[in-house]
């Protein structure tokens, strides 16, 4: 993957695998997926399982300005890469 504007970017790119993943995508009532299309997804790929965990855990957390009936729109699934992971 190319990146135009690498000094942007939040953290340095790495040649390291990165074979453990989060697919976010939307749930199957959620307005949104009229404007985005049924089939959006957004991976967001680590280094470690641990990584992914972590980072999966903050991202699925409730909000701290959310309002008390408010629940996520967005479903997470871990994803893992097995040929980098565990050389299958």
């Amino acid at each position: 993957m190319a990146v135009q504007s690498a000094h942007n970017l939040r953290k340095p790119q790495t040649q390291e695998p990165r074979p453990y993943g989060v697919r976010v995508s939307l749930k199957t009532n959620d307005p949104f997926r009229k404007i985005l299309g049924p089939d959006w997804q957004r991976l967001h790929w680590f280094t470690s399982a641990e990584g992914r965990d972590a980072a999966l855990a903050e991202m699925s957390r409730r909000h701290d300005y959310s309002r008390p009936l408010d629940s996520p729109a967005l479903v997470f699934t871990k994803v893992e890469t097995l040929v980098e992971s565990r050389g299958l």
